[in-house]
């Protein structure tokens, strides 16, 4: 039953609903202004609509003509224009037609009076709000869309905006009715654009409301889309927020009823608390204002949420206070009185007391049956009425043709007269006027078989029309065969898909699991190359020490023993110079044990960190034929000792493979830090080397450095061209 309620408040809405405190406004504003013409015929629309529909309908058409007999006076027509709209629209609403036509086609007189774009669009609005009223939606569409043709070509007013959002709010209604939903979203988007653009609260909330429906409806349509019920809700919570920012200037204050209204309705399938919330603040807003339908409404969702809770006479009195208020409303919407006794019925089905149900189902059967009996004499009195008129209409075309005939015969009388008074002197005359009657009376004879003609192909477009749709049916007929066909097919293949995947699924988790064992592996064997690269880098170390200490250190003290074995105490003229030289032997040795030693742990390196022993590093291997340069830039030696020294290796070996394979003048090392990665670069403008035949696996000096790199979860870069130098750059974490 509320779904019902629902529906009709949102039908309803729209006709510009006022609160009498906007009416005195304007009234004060309209009053003030009756010294400026321009200002009063701008305010005239607005006031007039206000009085319509606050019930004040004849001295709204007093303003309406007292107005536009002001505005038919001006050199520009717009403001004869949007008054003549608003009076045509007025009339239909009132059931007057035939003023309502005039009006219209008195404001297409004016709008050739005008290059206002805008007024003409306005009038095309107002012309297809007519057509949708009388369910002309075909021409009103086209005339809807020449009126956002006219807008669009418009310069921006104080009230383009507002108008061009009420013509694409009308079009998204329409596409909404006939299930365009791609249509209604474009022209619901537009809308709520145009109501931005505008800044009016009032329009803005229309517009979220009309978004908030609009996703509604897709919800309904695709319950498993959640997607679509949450943005209904966001743009329902949006008109409310928008209410209640600017209460003071909403229009009409049945619009928060009308939101909570829309929003409990949206609740009531997932969220019993927020409905409630909803409907008890719709029910309270709506007692406050009086409006019957709001009040209603929120009755009708209260006992629905009751029904959820097996409450059922909460919900019966909920249906009958619904009903009280239906009853109080002067829109009556049979439908929704219905729906009332219906939902009784049924909870009192529910709560076993058949006796009463059955009487609710009654009163439901006599209504429906009071209904249907009114409908079928509405639609007999109309069908009589249009015939009664046609036949009027036909009677008078009737009546015209003897008029003319009767005015041919006496143009024929005196021609005869004529004739006779003159039948001797004017006897070819007499011949042409014979001439003229045959001709006359072929063109009667002419017109007699074209009207035959015409009762034939009528006739035949009659037959042909009932030959259409016999094969419409048939063709339905057979689409649905298909469609149950098709329909059996599609749940087979969906079956054979399912299983399909089902055995996919299982191979690519057999797939994924030797992937992770080979992954593993392959880890494994990574580790151990990485720790095997370390050994070997050790042993090399422990072999450049031992052929250190004996091709260095070793010669030197043999040397020392030699020259001190040959010392004579007896030749004193030559010991003090042999003991010299054997001193300056040992302090070479010593010197000597102590650049090992530099080369095995560097002392600066624990002392001093990474910066100062790569510096004292450079400065030691640097001479005249090679110039080392150090860059540390953003360094704050954040890393850990271990990994300082396996960097410090690197850079040694890299230093020292540029000395010893690249024949280089200049090496730069760079060392820099960036948001925690290590940047190393050593560069060097030796003779380089084709990076493309490099194989890293087979160069032991470059294998083991990109181990030690992998080892530090680092990566290496290299670039290098023959004869212009070699540079590799180190990412290495810091942490």
């Amino acid at each position: 039953m509320y779904r019902l309620l629902f529906i009709f408040v949102l039908l309803i809405f729209p006709f510009f609903a006022r609160a009498q405190d906007v009416l005195s406004k304007l009234e004060r504003e309209y009053n003030y202004a009756s010294n400026n013409t321009v200002e009063r015929l701008n305010l005239a629309p607005k006031y007039a609509t206000a009085l319509f529909f606050n019930d004040f309908k004849p001295k709204s058409y007093q303003i309406l003509a007292t107005n536009i007999s002001l505005a038919t006076k001006q050199a520009d027509g717009k403001y004869a224009i949007i008054l003549y709209a608003v009076q045509a629209m007025n009339y239909r609403l009132d059931n007057k037609d035939a003023e309502s036509s005039k009006s219209l086609e008195m404001g297409k007189v004016y709008s050739l009076k005008t290059n206002s774009n805008e007024a003409k669009g306005y009038l095309e609005y107002a012309r297809g709000w007519i057509l949708t009223r009388n369910n002309k939606i075909t021409e009103a569409v086209a005339t809807y869309l020449k009126a956002i043709s006219y807008y669009e070509n418009s310069p921006t007013t104080s009230t383009l905006y507002g108008r061009y959002g009420n013509t694409v709010k009308e079009l998204s209604a329409i596409y909404s009715d006939l299930n365009e939903f791609q249509l209604e979203e474009k022209y619901s988007k537009q809308f709520l654009l145009l109501a931005s653009k505008q800044n009016d609260p009032n329009l803005i909330f229309d517009a979220y409301m009309r978004m908030g429906y609009m996703y509604e409806q897709k919800y309904v349509q695709n319950p498993s889309d959640i997607q679509f019920r949450n943005k209904a809700e966001q743009y329902y919570v949006q008109a409310i927020t928008t209410f209640n920012t600017n209460k003071g200037t909403m229009l009409n204050k049945s619009n928060l009823s009308y939101a909570a209204i829309n929003l409990a309705n949206l609740y009531t399938e997932f969220d019993q608390d927020k409905a409630m919330q909803y409907a008890q603040l719709a029910n309270k807003v709506s007692l406050e204002t009086g409006e019957a339908i709001h009040i209603a409404s929120s009755f009708g969702i209260l006992a629905e949420l009751a029904i959820q809770n097996k409450n059922y006479d909460l919900a019966k009195s909920y249906f009958l206070k619904a009903s009280m208020e239906i009853g109080k409303s002067p829109v009556r919407n049979h439908n929704i009185e219905l729906s009332i006794l219906e939902s009784l019925s049924r909870v009192s089905e529910e709560q076993g007391n058949y006796k009463e149900a059955l009487t609710y189902y009654k009163s439901y059967v006599d209504k429906y049956r009071s209904i249907y009996d009114q409908e079928k004499l509405d639609i007999t009195k109309k069908l009589e009425s249009q015939f009664e008129k046609e036949r009027q209409e036909q009677k008078y075309i009737k009546l015209q043709l003897e008029s003319d005939k009767k005015a041919q015969e006496i143009k024929l009388i005196n021609i005869l007269r004529a004739q006779r008074e003159q039948v001797y002197n004017n006897l070819k005359l007499v011949e042409e006027n014979q001439r003229e009657r045959l001709k006359f009376s072929e063109l009667e004879s002419v017109k007699k078989e074209q009207q035959l003609r015409l009762a034939k192909l009528e006739t035949e477009q009659k037959n042909n029309d009932l030959n259409s749709y016999k094969k419409l049916l048939a063709f339905k007929e057979k689409i649905n065969t298909y469609y149950i066909i098709f329909i059996i097919i599609f749940i087979f293949l969906i079956f054979l898909l399912l299983y399909a995947n089902k055995q996919r699924v299982k191979s690519m988790k057999q797939k994924e699991e030797l992937h992770a064992l080979a992954m593993e592996k392959e880890k494994q064997n990574s580790k151990i190359s990485t720790l095997t690269a370390l050994l070997e880098g050790q042993e090399q170390e422990r072999g450049r020490l031992a052929r250190d200490l004996h091709d260095g250190l070793g010669g030197l003290l043999s040397g020392t023993k030699l020259q001190l074995s040959y010392l004579n105490p007896h030749q004193s003229e030559t010991i003090e110079e042999d003991i010299s030289k054997s001193i300056n032997q040992i302090d070479g040795a010593v010197e000597e044990l102590r650049r090992v030693a530099h080369n095995l742990m560097p002392d600066l390196l624990t002392k001093y960190g990474l910066e100062v022993a790569i510096k004292e590093f450079a400065s030691r291997i640097s001479n005249t034929a090679l110039d080392i340069h150090t860059e540390f830039i953003n360094y704050h030696n954040s890393i850990s000792q271990e990994k300082q020294l396996i960097i410090y290796r690197i850079i040694q070996e890299l230093v020292n493979n540029a000395i010893k394979h690249a024949h280089t003048s200049e090496i730069i090392i760079q060392i820099s830090e960036e948001e925690n990665v290590l940047y190393v670069t050593v560069e060097d403008n030796g003779k380089g080397f084709d990076r493309t035949g490099l194989d890293m696996k087979k160069t032991a000096g470059f294998h083991n450095i990109e181990l030690r790199v992998q080892f530090l979860k680092g990566t290496m870069n290299i670039t290098s061209e023959l004869n212009i130098g070699t540079s590799i750059e180190l990412q290495i974490p810091i942490h």
